[in-house]
């Protein structure tokens, strides 16, 4: 049986338009709008993740100048460390500043003999014998420079014994061991060791 649009009442037409229409939004709405939607909430995420980090870079903007003035601080500090704790050997220079240390205690530095040096987890100590002569009281005062001296070095193993020749001005011979401290470079500190695995 054939049935015409046209033939249903007027109520009947205006539902089936309805029902059509329903159909029509539903399709729109699912095929359409439900993407967009999904897609805006993607965007809406992204957008304030992007905020959060704009706003975390500005805050590091600004704290910038306060990291570059830190470094520039570390950097000071480490100068001054190195100057305590050099990098490297020079045993000439060590001689020279050992020898005007003496001189201004009124010593005489009769010997200075370097020997090995014992590597430790981050520096090496590096020990040398040293043989003055001059008296208790300017022997004092060495050491006393020595240990105001801007670089590290340890007196140690000190034996002091009266010349049997003394004159007014000699009257002790001493011996030392004076160590200083070389700060290892990165590349050369030892690893630390794995840890032992138990055995079974």
């Amino acid at each position: 049986m054939n049935i015409g649009l046209s033939k249903l009442p007027w109520y009947g037409q205006v539902g089936v338009f309805v029902a059509l229409a329903g159909v029509a939004a539903a399709a729109f709405f699912n095929f359409y709008v439900s993407p967009l939607q999904v897609e805006m909430t993607s965007q809406r995420e992204r957008l304030a993740t992007l905020r959060g980090d704009i706003n975390k870079g500005l805050m590091i903007a600004r704290r910038l100048p306060q990291f570059e003035k830190d470094v520039a601080d570390l950097q000071v500090k480490l100068q001054s460390l190195q100057a305590v704790l050099p990098e490297e050997k020079d045993f000439g220079d060590l001689v020279r500043r050992i020898q005007i240390l003496a001189q201004q205690s009124n010593l005489r530095v009769m010997k200075i003999t370097p020997t090995p040096a014992v590597t430790k987890q981050l520096h090496a100590e590096w020990p040398f014998n040293l043989e003055l002569e001059g008296n208790y009281h300017n022997l004092a005062m060495f050491f006393d420079r020595v240990s105001k001296f801007q670089r590290i070095i340890n007196i140690g193993n000190i034996r002091i014994k009266a010349k049997d020749k003394p004159d007014s001005t000699t009257t002790i011979d001493a011996q030392c061991v004076a160590t200083t401290f070389v700060l290892l470079p990165a590349a050369k500190v030892p690893a630390p060791a794995p840890p032992a695995t138990p055995s079974n």
